[in-house]
């Protein structure tokens, strides 16, 4: 590698690095000080990285995600699993907290998932309704609140007045809200270039920290292809980023989230190698935590526990900024 190429490499690497952790501690009132410090240094790695263990699949996907693995049905296995393998915590919605918390409250920190929808809807306006409220999460000692916000859907407009109102809420509370900030619809597919864009994917961290929302769930950017000019007007001008690697990508997301942390998403099942290197790659561009779901409970019992003990290790080789008293 010459100089001038050597010197452009260490450029792409640096652009938008983050210097420090990325939640507004200093601007949260002291309950939402207090369950992100559950979240944070009291479970999981506890360096003030987040690892949480999500299962509010089961509502959005139905049945199927557990054919690989059943036993994975049961809330037990992924709460045994949490508490053995150090997660910070898990994420699900109100039924099975209602049904199973009570044994496991104060051992495995709750995220409560309080809006889903079903798959079996046609996917041209995505909406997620409340199924639970910020006082469900309250009484079941949840440590913050999940919502999904659909980026870009035909009922968005809705959508962003309902989490406002959720927001609101939380924050005369003192509860930590987790938007899952997905880009869906139609006009993201035509206009955007894809839910999982570098475009659509920078506009959602983005669209979460201008929101209010305590930390942002994404999935992992797909920058530009090197033939690729990017997606259409107003989007085009992400044609100019064609050839970054996904890291760089999601530096990119991770800056335009601002004071609001950032959490990755799994997605699909991958190999036990490609879920460390997918792993490795969002601690390494400066994502405040991970959020996997299928990746690890659709594995055997033993199999998800090794290579969460992994995951976890690996974290805790990445230290975050510990917060001030309240």
């Amino acid at each position: 590698m010459n100089d001038m190429k050597k010197h452009k490499a260490d450029a792409g690497r640096n652009a938008w690095r983050p210097e420090r952790f990325h939640i507004d501690l200093e601007g949260l009132v002291p309950g939402e000080k207090r369950r992100l410090h559950e979240l944070m240094f009291a479970h999981g790695p506890g360096n003030g990285k987040i690892m949480l263990l999500p299962i509010d699949q089961g509502l959005e996907h139905g049945p199927r995600d557990f054919f690989d693995n059943p036993p994975a049905a049961d809330l037990e296995f992924e709460l045994r699993l949490a508490a053995e393998a150090g997660f910070s915590g898990i994420a699900c919605h109100i039924g099975l907290a209602e049904k199973h918390m009570k044994k496991w409250a104060g051992r495995v920190p709750l995220v409560l998932k309080i809006n889903g929808k079903t798959s079996i809807l046609p996917d041209d306006r995505p909406f997620s309704p409340l199924d639970a409220t910020v006082e469900d999460a309250l009484r079941m000692g949840a440590d913050a609140i999940g919502y999904t916000l659909y980026v870009g859907s035909p009922a968005e407009a809705e959508d962003i007045a309902q989490f406002a109102r959720v927001r609101q809420e939380a924050r005369r509370f003192g509860m930590p809200v987790i938007m899952w900030a997905y880009p869906r619809g139609p006009h993201v597919e035509e206009r955007g270039g894809g839910r999982d864009s570098l475009a659509m994917v920078d506009y959602a961290a983005r669209l979460a920290n201008e929101l209010g929302a305590t930390l942002c769930k994404i999935n992992l950017p797909v920058p530009p292809k090197p033939d690729d000019d990017g997606p259409p007007s107003p989007f085009k001008g992400y044609g100019r980023f064609k050839g970054l690697t996904q890291e760089q990508a999601l530096r990119m997301a991770v800056h335009s989230a601002g004071r609001t942390g950032v959490l990755v998403s799994g997605g699909s099942r991958l190999s036990d190698a490609d879920l460390m290197e997918k792993s490795r790659l969002c601690l390494e561009a400066g994502a405040d935590g991970l959020i996997f779901g299928r990746n690890i409970w659709q594995r055997k019992y033993d199999d998800a526990l090794k290579i969460s003990r992994e995951i976890r290790e690996m974290m805790r080789s990445f230290s975050a900024a510990r917060p001030g008293p309240a």
